[in-house]
């Protein structure tokens, strides 16, 4: 990664050193109204957590974010968006260990992956996945798939190959493959530590 940050059009990579744990509070709830679809929100017990990392000052951040977060992606990207972040944020949402979403908002540019497309048919923030993709719903007994963009960490180190190779591994919990690459971004350790409540 160069040395200076102005170097390239966005550097927020994660430097492993001089991270700060940060419990952000964006102060929100869950959604205001009930979009009258049939699924049901995610529990709190059924996240397994919201983490956004982002840079502020030059310097990472690692921040737990609100749970309600992992059922409505708009929401997720507006929080994203209100980070006080030098060049955008990414955030992994983990649910049941079943699914893992990842989202990055860099400017007006937003990047989204679903590591296990089926679960759109059950989870409020998959199917926005899905929508927001401009994909159909999958059927229960379709083939799982990882849709989005394998490329979303791409400038961090993690190739569009490798990310297909982690998120599809549907052996492993949703919870492991988010660690596997929190590993290769080399903040595990920092990770862990935002999320040892979960």
């Amino acid at each position: 990664m160069p040395d200076n940050e102005d170097d390239i059009e966005y550097d927020d990579g994660f430097d492993a050193d001089d991270i700060v744990i940060d419990d952000y509070d964006d102060g929100f709830d869950g959604p205001d109204t009930d979009d009258g679809d049939d699924y049901d929100d995610a529990t709190d017990d059924e996240i397994d957590f919201v983490v956004a990392i982002y840079r502020e000052d030059g310097e990472p951040q690692v921040s737990e974010m609100a749970l309600a977060l992992a059922n409505d992606l708009d929401e997720l990207i507006v929080q994203l968006r209100r980070l006080p972040a030098d060049a955008g944020a990414c955030a992994f949402v983990s649910i049941s260990g079943e699914f893992f979403v990842a989202v990055r908002v860099r400017g007006k540019n937003v990047q989204v992956l679903l590591n296990d497309s089926v679960a759109a048919g059950d989870w409020p923030i998959a199917r926005d996945v899905a929508d927001f993709l401009s994909l159909d719903i999958p059927d229960d007994d379709e083939d799982s798939e990882v849709v989005g963009d394998l490329d979303i960490l791409a400038d961090q180190g993690i190739s569009d190959f490798d990310m297909e190779a982690i998120a599809g591994d549907y052996e492993e919990d949703s919870g492991d493959l988010v660690r596997q690459i929190i590993d290769q971004l080399k903040l595990r350790k920092q990770f862990d530590a935002a999320t040892r409540d979960r």
